[in-house]
């Protein structure tokens, strides 16, 4: 996903799960990753994710107000305003998603462009599972991707209970 063309800058943000990377355009954030990205000199938008994501999981933020800069096609990018519908601490499986955005049939699709998902957490895919309620994949590795997919969901749940 890393866009070498434009002028990207990137940082790695440790989270209580691992370590991600995070690059930011002079739009907004462009992606975040599990795996490195080229170091490069930070902005003030990868100041402002981190900050963002440093509340999201001490559990007091539940929404991202982050400037965004991702492409993908039509379809992919009304997944992913759909991923923005789900509530926190909540998840959807595909179909449900695939239903809201007005393409119920397009589950697998939906499915597809959730793994495409450049804004992991941001644009929160992780609230998405298996019908049958079981854990999908996630990126990363995928036994790392499921853990983290878990322990983000496990954190949502938490402080969604709490308050």
């Amino acid at each position: 996903m890393y866009n070498a063309r434009k002028e990207v800058f990137t940082m790695k943000y440790t989270t209580p799960f691992g370590p991600i990377w995070l690059a930011a355009s002079d739009k907004g954030i462009t992606e975040v990753a599990f795996e490195p990205l080229p170091e490069s000199e930070n902005n003030v938008l990868l100041q402002q994710a981190s900050r963002q994501l440093s509340e999201y999981f001490a559990g007091t933020r539940r929404h991202f107000e982050l400037p965004l800069d991702y492409q993908g096609t039509a379809f992919q990018e009304a997944a992913w305003q759909g991923l923005l519908t789900i509530p926190y601490g909540t998840t959807w499986n595909y179909q449900e998603l695939a239903t809201a955005i007005g393409r119920p049939k397009a589950i697998r699709a939906v499915g597809q462009a959730n793994r495409r998902n450049p804004l992991a957490i941001l644009i929160p895919c992780h609230r998405v599972i298996g019908k049958n309620g079981k854990m999908t994949g996630y990126g990363g590795p995928s036994e790392a991707g499921l853990r983290f997919k878990e322990q983000l969901l496990a954190l949502e749940r938490q402080s969604r209970q709490s308050s």
